[in-house]
Order: C-alpha cells, then structure tokens, then sequence
C-alpha cells in the first residue's frame, strides 16, 4: 500500500474508495499505514475499524480532535477525476474531515508541539452511533482529556467561513421506523379489510396536530413509505420509515411517548395493530459557553467566523460533547453552487483540506 504525504492526495484516495459505516477495513489500514512509525505516536484500535492515535510529550491533560472516516449509500454525480469507483459517496464530506485532521497530525509531530492530543479517526457517524461505541468501549478512560474539537464541511456556508454558536449547535436526533398491521381486501369489499395505509395517514396528520401544538422546533420527517402490492387490493400492511429531531434527548423521548400514546389510540379506534421500532438515537452537540468563547476569539481575526444558531442537523458528536467541554463548528466550502449534504454532486475543493488545518492549528496554539 503507498504511503501518502500529502492531504490532497489522501482526500483523493479517499474519495475514490468509500466505505459504509463500521466496514471501513481499508480506510482505517490506510490511515494506519500512513501514520505508524512517526514520532511520539501510539495507535490504538478500541473497535473493528477506526483508530485513535495518541500523542503524548508531556504528563499534562489531552486535546481532542476527531474526524468521522464512513461514506454514503449514495452513487456520485459529480464527474470528478477520483469519483468513487463503487456505490457508496463521501456525500457528507467525510473523506475532508479525514484528510484535515491527518495533514492536522502530521503538522504537530513536525513541529514537536509541546501538547498531548488524541487524534480520533471515528468510524460509523453516518446513523451507527460510532462516538458512542467508541465511548462505551472505555478507552477514553484512560486520558485525561481537558477539551475536544471537531467540524463538519458545509456548502452552506462560503469558503472558509467558521458558523458555530454557544449552547446547542446540532439537534438530538432519533431514527424510528412504525409498521401497520391490518387486513387486506379487495378495494370493492372494503368493508372486509383494515386499511393499514389510511391508519398510516391518520397517524401522520395526528403527529403534525402534536408538533404544532409544542413551543419549541420539533421535525418529524419521513424519507420512505411503504404500502400495498397491486392496485385493487386494500393495503393491510404500511410502513414509514422517519425520523425525529428535537433541542435535546430528553425531549427525544417525552415526544416518542406521545407518539406511543397517539398509536395506542388509532389501534384502539381502527383495530389496526402497529410496531415502533427505535433506531440509533443521537444526543445533542452541546458547544461549551465559554470555550465557544475562547475559539471565537483565537478565530474571528484570521477567519469569517458567524453565530450561526442551532441547527435541527444531528451529530453523534454530541456524545462526545456531554463528557467533555467540547467546540463544534460549520467549516463552509460553498464557492459556486449550493448542492447541500447528502447529495450526489456534493464536492468540496481540495482548497478547503489547508484551511481546516490551519484553523485546528489556530485552536491549538492559542485556546
């Protein structure tokens, strides 16, 4: 396997070989392959994928930083000359957030910086709760780590400039899938079936009744319905495939309680049974007050740094950032056109790789 030196070229690399979450084998050999045997570096390996790299000079607290390395069931558009040659996309900006902490990493150990750091290499954001496993599996016990840092590449923003803001930055959010259990017949007898689709309308327009009704942002948004076989035949079976996003966990799961309460009464009208299935659950990004504060101030002379409010985005950084006082923030890439995350055109500049390192260098040296 080539050793890389140069972030660009890992970012390429990178880009062309996707991998989903928790199947990030040759991503995470490549990164180790281009790190092992540098200066004051000990790799650790706390999942199956994925690393943490520490780098200790001193008997003193840790720094954290963290990239997320997973892509994107996603086929890309962009015609790029190091598109991905599978199924999968860096349509999240992943493949950039990896090569800004390595190139990040290669510029401590050459300079010698006279802090510790753990470099986290953090595999299956993309709805896998990676941070969280990396939590629970008790390698971070054993730091004593005083701040932690990351940022997430957006198309938002133009190039370069930093958006955070104090308090919540990212929103709690809750991926559930609900089924609906009822009896098919033909569309000319409905009397003999329980339309499980209409229950699954029902349901819907209920929900949407329940969040207007709250006084603070809630989304419950849905990306895939699934219902009946042939035209003439009344659905007996709906599913919806959604996702909820709220300010905090907390109120993740004081509203997952109404919606069971909301489901409990459409089986008890209709006689339509119904199945609530919960997915990952991610807690929100907390920005420390007044470590936001001190990056603002290290930043907003050498960059175009913006409070930019909570977004309804979710982060699993935010398990991370309950352990530790922690500084998220938007990195914008926006030069031409707006494509947004997630999507198959989406494709940061090469120019945006030095940019982030030299704002992680910033935080470094001066918070």
């Amino acid at each position: 396997m080539k050793v890389i030196s140069d972030p660009v070229e890992l970012r390429h690399t990178l880009h062309r070989n996707p991998e989903l979450m928790f199947e990030e084998f040759k991503t995470t050999e490549l990164l180790i392959k281009n790190i092992e045997g540098m200066n004051n570096l000990k790799i650790l390996r706390p999942l199956k994928t994925g690393l943490i790299v520490d780098y200790k000079v001193n008997d003193g607290d840790y720094y954290l930083f963290r990239a997320d390395i997973d892509a994107l069931p996603i086929k890309e558009e962009t015609g790029a000359p190091f598109a991905s040659i599978n199924n999968s996309m860096h349509a999240c900006g992943h493949d950039i957030h990896t090569s800004i902490l390595y190139g990040f990493l290669k510029q401590v150990v050459k300079n010698r910086i006279n802090r510790n750091i753990l470099f986290l290499f953090q595999p299956g954001e993309e709805g896998g709760g990676g941070a969280e496993k990396i939590i629970n599996s008790g390698i971070l016990n054993d730091y004593k780590i005083k701040k932690a840092f990351a940022l997430h590449v957006t198309d938002e923003y133009e190039q370069g400039v930093i958006a955070s803001t104090p308090g919540i930055l990212f929103a709690s959010a809750f991926e559930l899938d609900i089924e609906f259990f009822g009896t098919s017949a033909h569309v000319a007898f409905p009397e003999n079936g329980k339309n499980a689709f209409e229950a699954l309308i029902k349901f819907l327009t209920k929900v949407n009744t329940l969040i207007n009704e709250q006084s603070e942002k809630i989304i419950f948004g849905y990306g895939k319905i699934t219902s009946g076989d042939v035209r003439n035949i009344i659905p007996g079976y709906a599913k919806i495939e959604a996702t909820l996003r709220t300010l905090s966990r907390k109120k993740s799961e004081a509203f997952i309680s109404k919606i069971i309460s909301l489901l409990g009464t459409i089986e008890r009208d209709s006689g339509i049974k119904y199945k609530l299935t919960r997915g990952t659950l991610y807690t929100e990004v907390d920005v420390d007050k007044k470590l936001y504060e001190k990056c603002k101030e290290a930043l907003e002379d050498k960059f175009n740094f913006t409070d930019c409010g909570y977004k309804m985005t979710g982060e699993d950084f935010g398990f991370i950032s309950k352990l530790y006082p922690s500084f998220m923030f938007w990195l914008g890439t926006r030069i031409d056109e707006q494509y947004g995350l997630h999507n198959p055109k989406f494709l940061p500049d090469d120019s945006i790789i030095n940019k982030g390192i030299d704002i992680f260098n910033v935080i470094l040296s001066e918070v």
